[in-house]
């Protein structure tokens, strides 16, 4: 397998940004909907659920679980 530029920084930067204390997808997803609800208070969920946000930033398919947790969220609201 030959690695491009582009996996090699991409890789680079993944090493460079990981943390001590990351969650996995099934803690994440146990908080998800805490942190949804934060954000449909109008606060913060970054400052108050920084492990959480910081796992949504990283991955994709929990990103997608949690913004349809939150139009689910808001249409049940309207």
């Amino acid at each position: 397998m030959k690695l491009t530029k582009k996996a090699i920084r991409q890789m680079m930067r993944s090493l460079q940004t990981t943390h001590l204390h990351e969650l996995s997808c099934g803690e994440c997803f146990d908080e998800v909907d805490r942190f949804a609800e934060i954000e449909l208070t109008g606060k913060n969920p970054a400052e108050a659920m920084p492990l959480i946000h910081e796992h949504l930033d990283r991955c994709g398919t929990c990103r997608e679980e949690y913004e349809a947790l939150l139009e689910a969220l808001k249409s049940i609201a309207d």
